[in-house]
């Protein structure tokens, strides 16, 4: 399409969306402004008190429950985890996707993102986080996945013909944003400085918008079309235009199609707008539309969807509990006005004193007359007005679900369990916002799955973490790599179909404190498996310490509950007692044969001396021609002479034959203490 045409289509869809949204677009905002800015008295109700100097007091109790929903969602986000589908999916796979996804979420403070759009589901209605793709860092062409809060939930308009729960079948989707004057020029030089149209809240105008701003719009659009595959005779099912571009590849390896069909595939594409015109033009990587909706009480009406808040029911009861908590004090307030009488000239005397006797405190005030004046008693606290405003709060529990038990205050429940069964009520009466959450979080998780193989390509370095954010390791993707076992693979996150599922639970406290507790009284109910589950209670235990009290105690558990097998641990002991009785032996047999080594070369070395006695007693009487001959003599009897220490193995000869040296010509000198692996001397001719 032409830029003219893309900009007429997407005005039109986003007049649409606006149109759709306009009532729970106004209804969220009056309850963010009710429950969190403590907007709650009508405005002419407001004024009328004001101009009549009369108290309009604001209790807010919104945050407090909307807290026990928040916190609690906090305390047991869901999880996403990753499982292999078909055959070429494996469990490896998986778990490197699954550590990748958590890497991805701790990296881009994914943790913020989730808590911020349920905070708008619950108190607004509904709450948005985005998927975004940006380079891994600046001085790199690697490109990584990111999910990013949306802080202002009005600035999307998702598809108004949306069904599901997740928006995972939205074709159209609209995100604006805006840009100073000196931003808008700098990011977009030469472009039209002419806003997008400027609908806000239905047909409010937006009030984010300023003179000084351009406000520019994204329009995320979802096309279907349809894409050859074909089946090739190794098994593999690829996209027919890559399979001609990989053709002459394919036919030297001898791979050839055996089928091909046409399959329906979808196009993502993104629109960056002004009023004017059409900035940029981008594809999407992926088949959904990356902006997720956290949706709160979800109402369909005759086709429409009205998205309701936590506090969209309790704001009467909130606007009653103001009302008669003010009347109560302003009654109280008053009742002491008018608190004595008298005859009249009783008050002539000491008339600034009685003028002045309900707010300062006298010695002593006179009288005129015998009768002195009477102080009215105070007719008590109004009951009737404090009593309608306990009646309100509690219109604001049952409405909201939350009772006494959940918000920590004391209520008829004596007993732990019974206190307990309460909390749970009200957990009940609010899970379905948590279950939102893990809609969109699974949603997210589908959305990365289905972008994690075009983004993380060709050899590189990805870090993953582990189940508890923790233990990273640095995984590098399609090469080659060998395990510790010696085997080898190669880790393509492309290849294999993988789905996921969503852990969560109800939101109690936290579910390890649940599990802690009822491990308690299952020990209280039979204390001798107390020591059999004892580094489990602590392992759920939430205090510093418990991990490693946990570790401490595991290993005073029985093999069998450790994992092991008893025969196993005691055939590896028995090895190791043989393998220590070994080398002992090894050690005396080694000290014999040194000793043996040690008599040896003394027999030699006596020798060696007698032999040189022997030659010095000659020497006069010879000359130096026989005295080189005896010389000769001496060492060919030396060197043929049997050992006198036979060597384990070895031959009778020279005494270190049979040890690695290799007779010749030129043998080992006799009168040197070297070993056999030091440098041997010539014995000279």
């Amino acid at each position: 399409m032409t830029d003219d045409q893309i900009l007429l289509d997407a005005k039109e869809a986003f007049k649409l969306a606006s149109e759709t949204e306009s009532d729970n677009r106004h209804e969220a905002l009056d309850d963010i402004r009710f429950a969190r800015l403590a907007e709650q008295w009508p405005d002419a109700a407001k004024r009328q008190r004001e101009l009549e100097l009369r108290p309009c007091l604001t209790i807010n109790r919104m945050p407090a429950f909307l807290r026990q929903v928040l916190n609690d969602a906090r305390q047991n986000r869901p999880s996403i985890s990753c499982h292999p589908v078909d055959d070429k999916a494996d469990v490896e796979t998986a778990k490197i996707i699954n550590g990748l996804i958590r890497n991805i979420e701790y990296t881009s403070n994914a943790d913020v993102a989730y808590d911020t759009a349920l905070d708008f589901a619950v108190t607004g209605g509904f709450g948005y986080w985005r998927v975004k793709l940006d380079y891994a860092h600046d001085d790199t062409f690697d490109v990584d996945i990111l999910v990013d809060r949306v802080s202002n939930p009005f600035s999307i308009y998702g598809d108004p013909h949306s069904t599901s729960a997740d928006s995972s079948d939205w074709n159209s989707a609209f995100v604006v944003d805006k840009l100073t004057r000196d931003e808008f020029k700098r990011k977009y030089k030469g472009a039209e400085e002419v806003s997008w149209d400027e609908i806000g809240y239905g047909n409010l105008k937006a009030p984010w918008i300023d003179g000084e701003q351009i406000l520019v719009a994204e329009w995320w659009q979802r096309t279907e079309e349809s894409r050859s595959i074909v089946l090739l005779s190794d098994g593999s099912v690829i996209d027919e235009k890559l399979y001609k571009e990989r053709k002459d590849l394919f036919d030297a390896i001898g791979i050839t199609v055996t089928n091909s069909r046409d399959t329906k595939s979808w196009k993502v594409t993104q629109h960056i707008l002004t009023g004017a015109e059409v900035l940029e033009t981008n594809d999407w990587a992926g088949r959904y539309i990356p902006i997720v909706p956290v949706y709160g009480d979800e109402v369909n009406v005759e086709g429409k969807r009205y998205f309701r808040s936590m506090v969209r029911d309790a704001k009467d009861a909130q606007r009653m509990y103001n009302y008669w908590r003010t009347t109560s004090t302003e009654m109280i307030a008053l009742a002491p006005k008018t608190p004595f009488i008298g005859p009249k000239g009783a008050f002539n005397t000491d008339i600034q004193k009685w003028a002045t006797a309900n707010v300062s405190s006298h010695p002593f005030i006179e009288y005129d007359g015998q009768i002195p004046p009477q102080r009215q008693p105070f007719a008590g606290p109004p009951a009737g007005a404090l009593q309608e405003a306990l009646n309100a709060s509690d219109d604001m529990k049952a409405v909201m679900g939350i009772y006494d038990a959940s918000l920590g205050n004391a209520s008829n429940e004596t007993s732990g369990r019974a206190i307990l069964a309460r909390q749970r009520e009200g957990d009940i009466g609010t899970f379905h916002f948590i279950d939102n959450l893990s809609r969109a979080i699974r949603h997210t998780g589908r959305i990365l799955i289905d972008l994690i193989p075009s983004v993380y390509t060709g050899q590189r370095m990805i870090r993953i973490l582990g189940p508890e954010g923790d233990d990273p390791q640095n995984i590098k993707l399609n090469t080659l790599l060998s395990g510790p076992d010696g085997s080898q693979r190669i880790y393509d996150l492309s290849t294999g179909k993988y789905d996921l599922t969503v852990e969560t639970g109800p939101s109690f406290t936290t579910r390890r404190e649940e599990a802690a507790t009822q491990m308690i009284e299952l020990i209280r109910a039979n204390p001798q498996v107390a020591p059999l589950i004892g580094d489990l209670l602590a392992k759920n235990l939430d205090w510093p310490g418990a991990d490693e009290i946990a570790e401490r105690l595991k290993t005073m558990l029985p093999p069998q509950l450790q994992g092991q097998n008893p025969q196993m641990q005691q055939a590896q002991q028995a090895i190791e007692q043989l393998k220590a009785a070994l080398q002992q032996q090894a050690q005396q047999v080694t000290s014999l044969k040194m000793d043996k080594t040690l008599e040896a070369d003394k027999l030699k070395i006596d020798a060696y001396e007698a032999e040189t006695d022997r030659l010095k007693l000659t020497q006069i009487a010879m000359g130096p021609e026989q005295v080189q001959a005896l010389v000769l003599q001496t060492f060919a009897q030396i060197l043929n002479a049997p050992n006198p220490m036979p060597q384990s193995g070895g031959q009778a000869g020279f005494p270190f034959q049979g040890q690695g040296v290799v007779p010749g010509p030129i043998q080992h000198d006799p009168l040197s203490r070297s070993t056999p692996e030091q440098p041997r001397m010539a014995v000279p001719q």
